[in-house]
């Protein structure tokens, strides 16, 4: 469980993390190694969340929400 607030916590499957190749121009290792990092918060899914804030960061998200409610 990871505490937001007092009244907030999110459980660890809401947060998840994925290692990737950066795109575009970088150093020499910039398309060998894994040096970028995406976080992915499934919003739509949370339990912890209620309809009014999911709708308001579905709303800030923009392009970010994906198609099954995750803010990447």
């Amino acid at each position: 469980m990871l505490r937001i607030t007092n009244t907030l916590t999110l459980a660890d499957w809401e947060l998840s993390e994925q290692f990737t190749r950066a795109q575009g121009p970088g150093g020499q290792n910039v398309n060998k190694v894994s040096t970028a990092v995406e976080l992915r918060f499934e919003a739509e899914r949370s339990p912890h969340l209620p309809a009014p804030v999911k709708a308001r960061l579905r709303r800030l998200a923009g392009r970010r929400w994906t198609s099954d409610g995750a803010i990447v």
